[in-house]
């Protein structure tokens, strides 16, 4: 019996099914995507107090230095590094036999071509520079990175032995071109054009950079540098509890942290590590439903939007982790903020806080320091929520994301002087990292529009351009029925007030009561605002004609709403205006005039269903109220007081509000709203004495 109630149960309960499923896919979705590394379970903050209990070393391991210090040491080791350039002996001889072909096929058209000692003193001299330039050596200047070659140091090696030397001892090619001129100007009858035109299409470099050879030294000098300045040994004391976290101590921390997930990569650790994992997500997402359902159980039990608040926190976290993955810059750089925009465009912002809140404590475990990225996600998270607490036009956007840069920056810096005191401390890239993460939050405005397609919601962006009293509809109805048109004007003015006072949507009750009357477009002189001419074209027909045409304005409404595109939350507003109510003035004269017969009073009742929301309760109420407040002859504060008194306590009597979260609290305070505001209206004044 029970299998078969539990059965029954999940036969009937597929909602309920489908959200559990959706929760626990989300939950292994982003557990698979999280980086398998472990944390450290310490939290500490250089420069104050250790505030968990003495640290004993559970291992040895070795204390890192600190990385300015090994870049400071391996700056210096490669400042004092010489390059390395390799002496080529085979150069010069290979060079003598093309300058002595060059200079025999030049001689030729020489002047001097038939005097044989001449042509023997030039071979003689072009030897000799040739000579005497290798037997110093011929570098490239650009060899010795551009500076005057005189000044730098470098070995040359020989016959496999390096010697020191410098740019001074060798020739450059400018260098060498000067000691020829210098040697052929001693010299007459010699045709120094010729000589240097040889030299300077036959000259090479017998002296080149070894690059591989430099590059060894550079990494032989790097690894002699120590990474480590000390060690602690297994069962010393590292630290004290109440002990300030100093530089010493900082290093060790530092160090033991590093080594403790060096050494956590056993298998029985990866299991633990992933059960925690799942734990911590698990507890993440559960902290969000548990939010909808003892505060928001209307969205909890909306499988649409319930799935939507599940998207935005899958999204936000495996790409987190996929970052990770991918070695992402800096985790910094996700837009974070994003995730309360579009949360608060479509439900409330305390849901959108928590939203957060939950992305960012599951994602809180995955980072190097969660400390600081909680503190300064959270903080950003916050002062976004605030930003948009009225998301009325696209231009917040912009204002939103400078705000998230500010207050980014400013948790940052404050982290920053309260860890390090230094201002020398603080991270430029962490900044750009801010500015780049507060700019894509820009996208929320096109995924704003992606999510109304996907889900089928209605943001207060899209509610703002549906109030514009110039778009096709609104026009219509004021040039068709401009009566009703003023009547929905009013109705707007007077929900609105009072759903901002009861908790409800404001924007979301004014836009309602705009459109919920555009049903009377078709037939708009049969409704009594819309008669200027005093013609009335009931007389012409029979009370159930008559009443027909009223009750039909709903359903020709919701026609003509569908056939413009106007999202089904407003659709709703013209379904609920009238609840289940009945044309009652046509019942009542349709019961006089039968005499007693039995009538089928469907046809003067409305099509319903109940109003459902805060929304669509407030309108039906102000709906009612305004056009009765149009009969009154003689309008003054008490005539309005009974008015509005009657109507609304009619309505609670016929039940009309049975599905509608309001209470009678809620209802006291919007009859003081419209009587206050139907006083208003009615320009009601002080009667003061002749």
């Amino acid at each position: 019996m029970r299998i078969q109630a539990v059965l029954e149960r999940l036969q009937t309960n597929h909602s309920g099914i489908f959200r559990s499923v959706l929760s626990l896919g989300c939950i292994a979705t982003i557990v698979f995507f999280m980086p398998r590394q472990p944390g450290f379970r310490y939290e500490y903050v250089k420069y104050k107090p250790w505030m968990h209990s003495d640290l004993i070393a559970p291992f040895d391991f070795a204390i890192s230095k600190p990385t300015d210090q090994v870049t400071r040491e391996k700056e210096n080791a490669l400042a004092h590094l010489k390059p390395y350039f390799m002496y080529n002996a085979k150069t010069e001889v290979r060079v003598k036999k093309t300058a002595d072909s060059l200079f025999l096929a030049s001689w030729k058209h020489s002047m001097y071509e038939k005097d044989a000692a001449l042509k023997t003193r030039h071979r003689q001299l072009l030897d000799k520079i040739i000579h005497d330039i290798y037997k110093k050596g011929l570098i490239r200047v650009n060899d010795l990175r551009g500076q005057d070659p005189s000044g730098v140091q470098f070995f040359l090696v020989k016959n496999k032995l390096a010697e020191e030397t410098s740019g001074s001892s060798v020739y450059t090619l400018k260098s060498a071109f000067i000691y020829a001129e210098t040697l052929l100007q001693s010299e007459k009858k010699i045709d120094r054009s010729l000589i240097n035109e040889v030299l300077e299409a036959a000259l090479e470099n017998n002296i080149t950079y070894d690059a591989t050879l430099s590059e060894n030294v550079k990494n032989e000098a790097i690894k002699k540098i120590a990474l480590s300045r000390g060690m602690k040994f297994k069962g010393q004391r590292i630290i004290s509890r109440g002990d300030m976290v100093d530089e010493e101590k900082f290093l060790a921390l530092e160090s033991l942290r590093k080594e403790f997930l060096n050494q956590s990569g056993g298998a029985e650790n990866r299991n633990y590590l992933l059960l925690g994992q799942a734990l911590i997500v698990s507890m993440g997402v559960l902290m969000m439903i548990l939010f909808l359902f003892y505060f928001r159980m209307e969205v909890l039990t909306d499988n649409a939007k319930f799935s939507f608040i599940l998207m935005m926190i899958f999204l936000i976290s495996t790409l987190t982790g996929l970052s990770f993955s991918v070695n992402l810059l800096s985790v910094y750089i996700i837009p974070f903020c994003i995730v309360p925009v579009l949360v608060r465009a479509f439900l409330d912002t305390r849901t959108a806080l928590f939203a957060h809140l939950s992305c960012v404590l599951i994602v809180g475990q995955m980072v190097p320091n969660p400390f600081e990225f909680t503190f300064v996600q959270l903080t950003g998270g916050i002062f976004t929520v605030f930003s948009i607490v009225n998301l009325r036009n696209r231009s917040q956007l912009f204002l939103s994301v400078l705000i998230i840069f500010i207050a980014y920056s400013m948790a940052y810096t404050g982290l920053v002087f309260t860890m390090e005191g230094k201002f020398s401390k603080l991270d430029l890239a962490m900044f750009e990292s801010f500015a780049i993460s507060s700019g894509m939050t820009l996208f929320a405005y096109p995924l704003i529009f992606v999510f109304e397609k996907l889900f089928g919601f209605v943001s207060d962006v899209s509610l703002l351009e549906l109030s514009n009293i110039s778009s096709p509809l609104l026009r219509e109805l004021a040039l068709r029925a401009p009566g009703t048109f003023q009547h929905s004007l009013q109705v707007a003015n007077l929900a609105e007030e009072a759903s901002h006072k009861i908790g409800g949507s404001p924007l979301l009750a004014r836009v309602g009561a705009l459109y919920h009357d555009i049903g009377k477009c078709a037939t708009p002189m049969y409704f009594i605002e819309n008669q200027v001419t005093g013609v009335n074209p009931h007389y012409e027909l029979s009370y159930t004609e008559s009443a027909a045409i009223i009750v039909g304005h709903v359903s020709t409404g919701i026609e003509k709403a569908k056939a413009n595109n106007i999202p089904d939350l407003l659709i709703d507003f013209i379904r609920t205006h009238h609840g289940t109510t009945t044309a009652e003035f046509f019942l009542k004269m349709e019961k006089e005039n039968s005499q007693g017969e039995t009538l089928d009073e469907s046809v003067f009742r409305y099509p319903g269903p109940l109003p459902y929301s805060i929304e669509t309760a407030v309108v039906m109420m102000a709906d009612a109220v305004e056009a009765a407040s149009r009969s009154l002859k003689n309008v003054d504060a008490k005539s309005i007081d009974e008015l509005v008194e009657r109507i609304i306590n009619h309505q609670v009597e016929q039940n009309q509000f049975s599905n509608a979260p309001i209470t009678f609290r809620h209802v006291n305070e919007i009859k003081k709203i419209f009587k206050r505001r139907l006083q208003s209206m009615n320009h009601l004044r002080i009667a003061y004495p002749g």
